[in-house]
């Protein structure tokens, strides 16, 4: 059994809060798993490349420098990261396409969503330390979130594989 947030947070003193702004907008509100991290801004080209890779049960954290202009993801790029294996993504900017982000079983986490699509031109940063929500975040740190929250801890909770 999985440990929630808020168990976590009672047994791990190291444990790390990003601030409540974030809705949910996946099918699943809890999910968990190593992170990846991505600084990008109102160009989503960086997204589906990393999507494409084998996802191994990972979360996707990207740093949309909290942008509301574009959005990074949409229902195609969502079930790209299913067809992966990505636990879910961690948006600190937009997303779009939210009832079939609704109806996929992925975890969502965005600030806001629109209509508007980003550009495709590629830049961006992958594999870099964030900071956002109060939190510095960074790659190979184990992410957890559900409905009480998003939490993230420098080892796997269970010292183990990363799963979702």
């Amino acid at each position: 059994m999985e440990l929630s947030t808020t168990d976590l947070s009672d047994l791990h003193l190291e444990a790390i809060w990003l601030r409540p702004i974030f809705r949910d907008f996946g099918g699943r509100v809890r999910f968990s798993g190593r992170v990846r991290t991505l600084r990008v801004f109102e160009d989503n080209a960086l997204v589906r490349r990393v999507l494409q890779e084998e996802g191994q049960g990972q979360v996707l954290v990207v740093d949309g420098g909290g942008s509301l202009r574009t959005a990074l993801l949409g229902g195609n790029l969502a079930r790209l990261a299913l067809e992966r294996g990505w636990s879910g993504v961690v948006v600190h900017g937009a997303v779009r396409d939210t009832e079939e982000l609704k109806g996929l079983p992925l975890g969502v986490k965005a600030l806001a969503a629109v209509p508007q699509k980003s550009a495709k031109e590629g830049r961006g940063l992958v594999d870099v330390p964030l900071a956002f929500a109060g939190a510095r975040i960074l790659p190979s740190w184990f992410l957890v979130a559900d409905g009480d929250g998003v939490l993230l801890l420098p080892e796997s909770p269970s010292g183990g594989q990363s799963g979702g």
